[in-house]
């Protein structure tokens, strides 16, 4: 039992140090992503493979393709201009359940929340065994910024 939570921690650095190495979005994104991103999207490392993401319904893609879909942008955070990358932490469980859904790293103004709630609406399926993992959710406003104000 004493070698457990030293496994945990380890698991969890590996999967921070693969979610902090992964690029805000994809240069090679498909273009509906690309649309999605341009919008503010949750689109994270569509370039990098996500290993939850093969329990996932349809793949990485789907996976963010849904993100990307009930992701909205927090007000405070579209008036601040605030962008960049959230990571939730989370164990997927053997019966597809999410337990531990923590914010591991925020940029603020509301984006650790809206995160959380939208990690929090996906739904897996079943892994052999439980899987501590974490997933970047990318906030980023459009390329001219006009969006800024939207919905104000």
């Amino acid at each position: 039992m004493t070698n457990q939570p030293r496994i945990r921690i380890a698991q969890l650095a590996l999967g921070l140090l693969l979610a902090a190495t992964a690029p805000a979005v994809a240069q090679t994104a498909a273009p509906a992503a690309k649309s999605q991103a341009e919008k503010g999207a949750g689109l994270g490392a569509a370039g990098k493979v996500i290993p939850v993401a093969e329990y996932y319904e349809g793949g990485q893609e789907a996976l963010y393709a849904f993100i990307a879909q009930e992701l909205k942008y927090p007000l405070v955070a579209k008036r601040n201009r605030i962008q960049g990358q959230c990571i939730v932490s989370f164990t997927l469980n053997p019966d597809g359940t999410l337990q531990g859904v923590k914010l591991v790293k925020q940029i603020g103004g509301g984006t650790g929340e809206e995160a959380l709630r939208v990690v929090r609406l996906l739904k897996f399926k079943k892994p052999e065994y439980p899987i501590l993992t974490s997933l970047p959710i990318v906030f980023k406003l459009g390329v001219t910024g006009s969006n800024a104000t939207e919905g104000q």
